[in-house]
């Protein structure tokens, strides 16, 4: 963590984490790797059609945010957003109905993993293209602050949406606005298949250009869901009260390729093997449990989760594929194909 992040969380010693928000971000970052390994399952079987991106490894940003979150906050995030959708609350059925272009999805199967949405949950839809969201996101704090609604907006992506121009173009509208809105840069590394170093010409892509918008560099380990959580908190009472936007880097790792197409096979194992021994599931029931918390309440947790992905894996692959009048649907105002002629 970075003196400005230390400086933002000032004040919050660890003893202020809750043994009941403890045990939610436990919960939380289980739901998303039981989810994420089930998809990919699922994908071996050949029941999630054309690719997805998952982000196993990268739990504790989504879970740390996602807690710390209002119910009204909106959430904006990449084609790598399962994660962030189900911190927000969506169902497990839904997510993997919709991977499975089933009815039951978020979008009864319309959108398929690459855009999940649920504006019921705050979740404002997940973005093919690369930094896309950032000025939407932007759009969407201001009118929170022009409605004095006490919303934040907060946008997550990756290290290669830091080389897009719709990112600067974002940040500058929001520092100039001090709009109410948190940018998160999960960065793991890699563009896809390129090391981020390579073609980026600072070491940390997101926080060393924080600078130029007249923002702290905040750096913060991505793999500590009670680190994000504790910045995450500071940010939104920072944006809340006034205090504009913050820019987050959040270092942490994918332990799969890019997608589901992708073997990874560029990076080199010793770093593969390193962050994998920093796996945040494993290290933060480790901390729970030196903290005081049995290991059958969190055995308990485990097979309540599993049982709960089994279940909305037996729903979803029930349900029927999306009928054919669902094709117009959603595409002119009033739901079908009137207003072409």
């Amino acid at each position: 963590m970075t003196e400005e992040a230390r400086a933002l969380t000032a004040g919050m010693p660890d003893q202020d984490i809750e043994e009941q928000t403890r045990l939610k971000l436990f919960r939380t970052q289980l739901v998303i790797r039981y989810v994420e390994e089930r998809a990919y399952d699922l994908f071996l079987r050949n029941l999630v059609k054309g690719t997805s991106h998952l982000a196993i490894g990268q739990e504790a940003i989504a879970a740390g945010f996602g807690v710390a979150m209002q119910a009204a906050d909106y959430t904006f995030c990449t084609y790598r957003g399962h994660s962030h959708t189900l911190a927000r609350g969506a169902s497990m059925t839904a997510v993997l109905g919709e991977l499975m272009g089933r009815e039951c999805g978020l979008m009864r199967g319309k959108g398929g993993s690459m855009h999940l949405t649920s504006v019921e949950h705050g979740v404002m839809g997940s973005y093919a293209i690369v930094g896309a969201h950032v000025p939407i996101a932007v759009g969407a704090a201001w009118s929170a602050q022009y409605r004095g609604s006490g919303q934040v907006a907060v946008c997550f992506f990756g290290d290669g949406g830091t080389n897009i121009g719709a990112f600067h173009e974002g940040l500058t509208l929001a520092a100039v606005w001090k709009a109410p809105v948190i940018f998160v840069c999960e960065n793991n590394r890699y563009m896809e298949y390129t090391p981020t170093h390579t073609v980026t010409p600072v070491l940390h892509p997101a926080a060393d250009r924080a600078a130029a918008y007249g923002l702290p560099s905040i750096i913060l380990d991505g793999n500590d869901p009670e680190e994000v959580f504790r910045v995450a908190t500071a940010a939104y009472e920072r944006a809340r009260s006034g205090g504009g936007p913050s820019l987050i880097e959040a270092e942490t790792y994918r332990h799969h390729g890019h997608s589901r197409a992708d073997p990874a096979k560029y990076r080199p194992q010793e770093e593969v093997d390193q962050w994998l021994a920093a796996d945040p599931l494993p290290r933060y029931r480790q901390r729970l449990m030196a903290l005081g918390t049995s290991e059958a309440a969190l055995e308990s947790i485990e097979r309540e989760v599993m049982a709960e992905v089994d279940r909305a894996t037996e729903i979803a692959t029930s349900s029927p594929t999306p009928s054919a009048d669902l094709i117009e649907r959603d595409v002119w105002c009033d739901g079908g194909a009137a207003w072409r002629n």
